[in-house]
């Protein structure tokens, strides 16, 4: 890696300088990006990005620099940014970080065809074979838009306790909008999938028949959907649904550092405090966890960007908040050890406290099971808008593609099924949990400056009990 020497100078700068920690981390990126609107190519992009961002901790502050000038002279200057700003931070309690064990390692994402190998007309070839397969189903669709992109990652993390961890992540995401028309109406879907690994991706996600099939649905829905039904009844609700729920009711409010007030001006806030720990949320059916470690989850990674290593993190547990998510400046404050939360999206940003792929725990219920008990209610399988306020209690989901349920048969399409609802109100009056886990990709905001971040969130099919929509 050509800015390997570079890293371990930063560190080894810094030290000399005073700082009582320091990391540095290197990362080279390469990246390409296509955009495909109604079957024509619309852009074509690609990108090369390297350079070193460096942290340091120096008289209780803590600061951060970055560099994409890979000399010495360069590298020492934005040291020298950092030390001066954490110098230069008085603080009334001291920033330290929790001790945690140094780690020599080196891993990847395995590649079965690798991105490097595939050449660019190709793979737009690919994209436009799939968006011919949706032309070819005859809807009346004045709007298809295709987004694939890829990054290959490398890095190299070092820090004065003796870390150094070097590591590649190759990642593909595909998003798309559809809109099928109607006489005087219309309906949108707005998909996004991702995949840590290679070219392989498309078929193994199985991109092809998603796309016809949420197209079909949006046809469906224009043709036979009816008004929802409101009032007070069950709700089954899809994967899709169930993931964007343990993103913004879970994952969100157990990050440490909203929950210390860092994140309040930036990205909100939580309704959690640090010592809720063991509080119910939920019924005992409820299961939400994070998990890194999930292979070919665009949101992988073996060690986080503090030399961490990752585990799965049950935030929700048997309804009850179990762990927060941490980093090792959150861990100390909260006297426990970091679970590898800390991640940037490049060497310009901070690593700060950041979900990954997050979800609700399969069980084993079957979909028909939770379905054929419901006596009046409706199958929301996924959304088409959520919002949820800065402190992640009051949130609001949009039915997409939704039916009615009669005495346990689905019926008709229904549309704009809303819910809204508390955090602990939904969670609680979930009672069974299906097994058919699935995953969806998303871009997870926070921080300023803003870090959109690489993150998934599923879980299986789930009912909810008598829960108020309209």
């Amino acid at each position: 890696m050509p800015g390997e020497e570079l890293t371990h100078f930063a560190v080894e700068y810094a030290r000399s300088r005073g700082a009582s920690y320091a990391e540095a981390r290197h990362e080279y990126q390469i990246g390409e990006q296509m955009i495909l609107k109604n079957g024509v190519l619309d852009a074509l992009g690609f990108s090369e990005d390297s350079g070193i961002g460096v942290r340091v901790l120096a008289n209780g502050g803590l600061a951060f620099a970055s560099t994409n000038r890979l000399n010495k002279g360069d590298v020492r200057d934005a040291v020298d940014s950092a030390m001066k700003k954490a110098k230069g931070a008085a603080r009334k309690d001291p920033i330290s970080f929790v001790k945690e064990e140094t780690v020599v390692a080196e891993w990847s994402v395995p590649e079965k065809v690798k991105i490097a190998d595939v050449p660019t007309d190709r793979k737009i070839r690919d994209l436009v074979e799939l968006d011919k397969a949706v032309h070819d189903l005859k809807l009346k669709m004045p709007a298809r838009i295709f987004v694939m992109s890829h990054n290959r990652i490398k890095k190299l993390f070092v820090n004065s306790e003796g870390s150094e961890i070097k590591s590649y992540s190759p990642r593909i995401r595909l998003y798309y909008y559809l809109t099928v028309a109607g006489e005087g109406d219309a309906e949108q879907s707005y998909r996004n999938y991702g995949w840590s690994g290679g070219w392989e991706a498309l078929d193994e996600l199985r991109i092809t028949d998603k796309v016809i099939e949420e197209a079909k649905s949006l046809q469906l829905t224009l043709e036979k959907g009816k008004k929802s039904p409101e009032g007070k009844m069950d709700l089954v609700v899809g994967p899709q649904v169930s993931g964007i729920a343990s993103h913004e009711s879970c994952g969100h409010p157990t990050e440490a550092d909203r929950i210390l007030g860092r994140e309040a001006s930036q990205a909100g806030k939580s309704f959690i405090t640090p010592d809720m720990i063991g509080k119910k949320v939920g019924s005992a059916s409820v299961n939400v966890v994070d998990d890194p470690t999930l292979a070919n989850a665009i949101a992988y990674y073996a060690y986080d960007d503090e030399g961490v290593k990752s585990r799965r993190r049950y935030l929700y547990k048997e309804g009850r908040i179990n762990e927060f998510l941490q980093n090792r400046e959150t861990a100390a404050k909260l006297g426990t050890r970091s679970n590898g939360a800390a991640r940037a999206t490049n060497y310009d940003r901070e690593a700060i406290v950041r979900m990954a792929n997050t979800f609700v725990e399969p069980k084993d219920w079957e979909v028909e099971e939770m379905l054929e008990e419901v006596k009046s209610g409706v199958y929301m399988k996924s959304f088409m808008e959520w919002n949820i306020d800065d402190k992640r209690w009051n949130g609001k989901y949009v039915g997409r593609e939704a039916y009615l349920i009669e005495n346990g048969e689905v019926k008709h399409p229904v549309r704009k099924t809303v819910l809204e609802v508390t955090t602990p109100a939904f969670w609680s009056a979930v009672d069974a949990v299906g097994k058919d886990l699935e995953f969806e990709a998303g871009f997870c905001g926070k921080s300023d400056p803003t870090q959109a971040l690489d993150a998934a969130f599923g879980g299986p099919t789930m009912r909810l009990r008598n829960i108020a929509l309209r």
